[in-house]
């Protein structure tokens, strides 16, 4: 992926890339094939961003492949253009598994971003692949909290009333994480799977595993 001259060159290439969002698939079953977790990790003082991808069989949770990239963080910091920082490095990730991915999770936003295209989209319009997103905070739309239990969830919905995402609550008396379709898989299903894979914790086994993966390989980059 080139890397865009500046915001008004990225927020034009979101516009296009988001038109090519597909809503309309359910996405695979939840339990059934891989489930491929991608996170990343920065040193922002030597400008260094670092990729993982963990590939996990759907019920048994097991890791099935893991790999890593590292690479040079070609564009700033700026709200909303976060995909721009994180793709190419997590493309190269992906790039390097030997195993199709299936379904691919990230740490962040598909359609519940302000411009309806965070990086859950934006990865799944690139690699054709269903892709949700699973954040572990809200980033600009209201909701209400969903009740205390396993399952409960609340609607995530912009000001004019559409719902972009929920809260889910994945563990008793826990905080909600918040999900949101990326591409190729519609909201229901996405929560479940976001539930299959939080037996234990408040975040997807997926986002854990790729979390320490991808520090661990920021730490050992020279």
């Amino acid at each position: 992926m080139d890397t865009p001259a500046d915001e008004a060159a990225a927020r034009a290439i979101q516009d296009e890339l988001r038109t090519r969002v597909v809503l309309d698939e359910p996405g695979p079953p939840p339990g059934t094939g891989l489930i491929t977790g991608v996170d990343v990790a920065y040193d922002d003082e030597r400008d260094v961003v670092a990729a993982a991808a963990v590939v996990l069989d759907a019920v048994t949770l097991a890791v099935v492949e893991e790999t890593t990239a590292v690479g040079r963080v070609a564009f700033p910091y700026v709200p909303g253009l976060l995909a721009f920082r994180e793709i190419p490095t997590v493309l190269a990730a992906l790039e390097a598994l030997e195993t199709d991915p299936g379904l691919v999770v990230c740490d962040g936003y598909g359609l519940a971003h302000p411009r309806r295209f965070g990086l859950a989209s934006h990865l799944g319009v690139l690699t054709g692949l269903p892709v949700i997103g699973v954040a572990k905070n809200p980033f600009a739309f209201s909701y209400e909290q969903p009740g205390l239990r396993r399952g409960e969830f609340a609607p995530l919905v912009t000001e004019e009333g559409e719902e972009v995402g929920r809260a889910l609550r994945t563990q008793d008396g826990v905080k909600p994480v918040f999900v949101s379709v990326g591409h190729r898989v519609g909201l229901g299903n996405a929560c479940a799977h976001t539930l299959r894979l939080s037996p234990d914790y408040r975040l997807p086994e997926s986002t854990r595993l790729a979390d320490a993966l991808c520090r661990r390989a920021l730490r050992e980059a020279t």
